[in-house]
């Protein structure tokens, strides 16, 4: 299956040269005093046809890849470990950025002589 869909992108990178090419013969032709407008008109319409080969599977490519996309991390890969450790450490730094702040508060406040007691 992982075979037919390279066999599939290189075909497509295939069609991508064939765009150019009409592309590029299609402004030579243009570029010239007398215009071939047959060879215009063929050039125009392989040009139309490959793009459409193109988004027609590109297309499909990408179709496929959001229904096999699962949001789970590659089996290789570690990003997903990773970026769940960084965020723990963060939530950890922010939890003692608050703890220091709120032990400077207690502080201050212990610091503070009481207030004088009214008495009626």
């Amino acid at each position: 299956m992982a075979n037919e869909r390279l066999r599939a992108l290189e075909e497509v990178e295939k069609e991508i040269a064939v765009v150019l090419q009409c592309a590029g013969n299609i402004l030579m032709e243009l570029s010239k005093d007398k215009h071939n407008a047959s060879l215009l008109d063929r050039q125009l319409l392989q040009f139309q046809s490959s793009v459409n080969r193109v988004e027609g599977e590109l297309s499909g490519q990408i179709r496929y890849l959001t229904q096999v996309a699962t949001g789970q991390p590659h089996e290789g890969s570690t990003y997903s470990s990773r970026k769940d450790c960084q965020m723990a450490l963060n939530r950890a730094e922010y939890a003692k950025v608050k703890l220091g702040e709120l032990g400077r508060t207690c502080e201050l406040m212990l610091e503070q002589p009481p207030p004088p007691s009214q008495l009626t």
